[in-house]
């Protein structure tokens, strides 16, 4: 049986502000984790994730990140920053003798996937052999994410209908079609409301929706994860997030907060992250011109009209913080007060007459604090990938 290995992009500011701090392979595209995606596509497991400037990441969930040496086929090794299409990748191309093995899948134009033979060992990515072009959605950087959101979440969705659910909780109003409701073992109050004319809405296991909530489809909501009340729309939320107030076309990968009313729209948030009461996200310039965002080599143009704010694991947003348009926040970085740059380093303490550096000590005791709030023990091997994430970001 051949193994699964995904390469990760080079380190750029493109994937501000999760380079160095969340492979783009455990980042959420649609519903789903790209990750997951390429194990649907390929039909295997990943074995490993191909990173050297990652190496050591320990995540909640998931395979290792080592760096790309010693690895032999039988495999398939995949780019993390492209995301698959929803079909059976076999790398056979058919043609006028009948089916033939291709050695790569290309999307326009560009390499995408390689297979292995057995003992072929693997020497980078190439444009060497055969190769067969599928329909694939590959990524600049990490504002494409809502790209992603807005494009697969839709199908994602859709696709759950297709297997038994349980039925409409009593109580609840339903605007659109009743089917487009899926609750798998969700616990739903009696006055929610589920609008499914623009798409789908999927409650899965343990999930927590409470009166005074409006949930527009397309929405995707990971296990365990909690609505408190508000109007969120559009969005697809990993495990054991809490949301209340609104929230529009945005990605939550997982274990994050947003439990106090305020405004989220096209945004990506990492793990760990706290967003504070009436945190408000401008999502949309006052020219309606593409966003810029800042990074620490220089300005991106991203070609989007709408986008929010970028926020990576283990942020912490202060309570009434207005983040403008594009703003990145890095890593453990704490935002206080306002007016907020439009780039946060990691581990900042940052006010707006100045800042400081969140130490290493600090950082992992605001993490013992926060991660068994979610059933998560901070292991010594989860400490020792923290350390040395602040080593090499918080100084």
């Amino acid at each position: 049986m051949r193994a699964l290995y995904l390469v990760e992009p080079f380190a750029s500011a493109a994937w501000a502000p999760f380079t160095g701090v969340r492979p783009v392979a455990e980042l959420r595209a649609g519903a789903w984790l790209i990750r997951e995606r390429w194990e649907a596509a390929v039909g295997a497991h990943t074995q490993a994730v191909l990173s050297p400037h990652l190496a050591g990441f320990v995540d909640t969930e998931g395979p290792p990140v080592v760096v790309p040496d010693g690895i032999v086929g039988p495999a398939v090794i995949a780019r993390s920053h492209v995301v698959p299409p929803r079909s059976v990748l076999d790398f056979v191309r058919s043609g006028p003798e009948g089916p033939q093995p291709v050695r790569r899948l290309t999307s326009h134009g560009v390499t995408i996937a390689w297979r292995l033979e057995p003992d072929e060992p693997w020497r980078g990515p190439d444009d060497h052999g055969e190769a067969m072009e599928v329909d694939a959605l590959v990524l600049e950087g990490t504002w494409q994410l809502v790209d992603a959101l807005e494009r697969l979440l839709p199908t994602d969705c859709l696709e759950f209908t297709a297997a038994p659910a349980d039925p409409v909780p009593a109580g609840c109003i339903v605007l659109g079609d009743a089917s487009l409701v899926v609750c798998l073992d969700a616990q739903v109050e009696p006055g929610v409301v589920f609008d499914t004319r623009q798409g789908a809405v999927v409650l899965t296991e343990g999930v927590e929706v409470r009166s005074g909530t409006r949930l527009e489809g397309p929405l995707f909501a990971g296990r365990h994860t909690r609505f408190l009340g508000g109007q969120i729309r559009h969005s697809s939320f990993g495990p054991e997030c809490r949301v209340q107030g609104e929230m529009a076309t945005t990605v939550m990968v997982g274990y994050s907060n947003k439990s106090h009313d305020g405004f989220i729209g096209h945004s990506v948030i990492g793990q760990w992250v706290n967003v504070g009461a009436g945190t408000i996200t401008s999502n949309l310039k006052n020219t309606y011109g593409p966003v810029r965002i800042e990074t620490p080599t220089g300005r991106v143009e991203t070609g989007r009209t709408f986008l929010g704010s970028l926020i990576a694991d283990h942020a912490k947003i202060g309570i009434g913080t207005m983040l403008g348009t594009g703003t990145i926040v890095g890593a453990a970085a704490h935002v206080l007060g306002n007016p907020v740059p439009r780039h946060i380093p990691p581990f900042s303490w940052k006010t707006p007459g100045g800042g400081e550096r969140l130490d290493a000590d600090g950082f992992i005791r605001i993490a013992t604090r926060v991660m068994p709030r979610r059933g998560i023990d901070l292991t010594p091997e989860r400490e020792q990938w923290l350390r040395a994430l602040h080593a090499r970001q918080g100084r």
